[in-house]
Parts: structure tokens; C-alpha cells; sequence
């Protein structure tokens, strides 16, 4: 049986597609089969937005904190499905949602997909990763090198316009030094940072 939902604390998590354009040297899924102890997150097959739907229909959404897009791949790279999900989702609780990206879309889909999403997401947290485009190449590896920084950045500033919160993150694996040079670039941006705990 497949893990589209899965929970970490009181959060409740929806692991929609394995696709993702990007090979992080941090990634979750160079660790293990699920995360922080949920059963697997490989998917069998893509699901649809009625598979996806039908797994939030057995769970109790005004029960958790939070709903987060996150799972073993990058949510938009399934746009129509994680839109159509995420309005299904505001139809029928208020439990605050959430999406967690690597701010690729508009290269994933091939047009700029941030307004499409608007009135979706309480929160986006965007994947810096670092301070600038080499080094993120180096970090990340995404499947678009030349362009991929700087889409990321265009993306979380269109978003911070649009959505409630926005939060640019990096993990706590790369240096002080370098975390420093991402809370100035954030500063610039007008965007929060958070650093993320790295957990192998």
C-alpha cells in the first residue's frame, strides 16, 4: 500500500509525487526508504488527485496543526494534482497548509505558476540551500544549471507577494559563514530564513 499521507507530530504530510528535478546532497531519500520513521514514501505508481484525495478523506484534517506538501519529490512537479488537492483541502477545514518546494515550478511547468496557486498556502517554505549560484549548483544539482538559481529567487519573490508567509531555508550542514551570507540575501529579499536541522 502506498504512503500518500503521513504524519510527524501533530502535522499531517502528503507525499504526492517521487518526481523531483533536483539531487541535494542533503536529500531524505539518499538515507532511507521514509522519513523520521514513516513507512516507505517510494510511490508505487503517480497518484492521481483522487487517489490523493481519497487518502485525506480517512484522515480527520481539523484535527492537525498543520498540512504540509512534502514528501519523496518536489510537489510541483505535479502541479494540477497539488492545486486541485490543495483546494480540496481549503473546501473543508481551516487546518492551516502548507508547501514545501524547491521554488522550480515555473522551470518545472515551463510558465510562471505562482499566481495559479494563490489562496492556496498559508505558508511557503522555497529551498535556498545557499547564498549564491554556484554554490547552490554545487548543493542542489538541479537539472537546469545555468538558470535554476536565480528561478528559484524570482520565484520565492513573486510568492512573498502573493501568500501569507514565505520562508526561504537552508540545512545546518553547510558553514556559519555561509548561512551568514544566506541571512543577507534574505535580508535583501525581505524574506525570512529558517535553518533547518539536519537529521540523517
Amino acid at each position: 500500500m502506498m504512503t500518500i499521507t503521513y504524519v510527524l507530530g501533530n502535522k499531517l504530510y502528503l507525499n504526492i509525487t517521487n518526481k523531483c528535478p533536483c539531487a541535494c546532497e542533503f536529500c531524505i531519500r539518499r538515507n532511507g526508504e521514509g522519513a523520521y520513521g514513516s513507512d516507505s514514501l517510494w510511490l508505487e505508481h503517480q497518484p492521481t488527485a483522487e487517489e490523493v484525495i481519497d487518502a485525506l478523506k480517512k484522515e480527520d484534517l481539523d484535527s492537525y496543526d498543520e498540512i504540509i506538501f512534502c514528501g519523496f519529490g518536489e510537489p510541483t512537479c505535479e502541479l494540477n494534482i497539488l492545486i486541485k488537492t490543495a483546494k480540496y483541502i481549503r473546501s473543508v477545514t481551516k487546518t492551516p497548509v502548507r508547501i514545501n518546494t524547491n521554488g522550480l515550478s515555473d522551470l518545472i511547468n515551463e510558465s510562471s505558476t505562482c499566481k495559479l496557486m494563490t489562496g492556496l498556502f498559508d505558508t511557503v517554505s522555497i529551498s535556498l540551500n545557499a547564498s549564491d549560484k554556484e554554490k547552490y549548483n554545487q548543493i542542489t544539482q538541479p537539472k537546469w544549471k545555468d538558470k535554476a538559481f536565480d528561478a528559484m529567487i524570482n520565484f520565492a519573490v513573486e510568492a512573498n507577494e502573493i501568500f501569507p508567509k514565505v520562508i526561504l531555508s537552508v540545512v545546518d550542514v553547510i558553514s556559519d559563514e555561509e548561512i551568514e551570507k544566506c541571512r543577507e540575501l534574505c535580508k535583501k529579499l525581505g524574506i525570512e530564513l529558517r535553518v533547518r536541522n539536519y537529521s540523517a
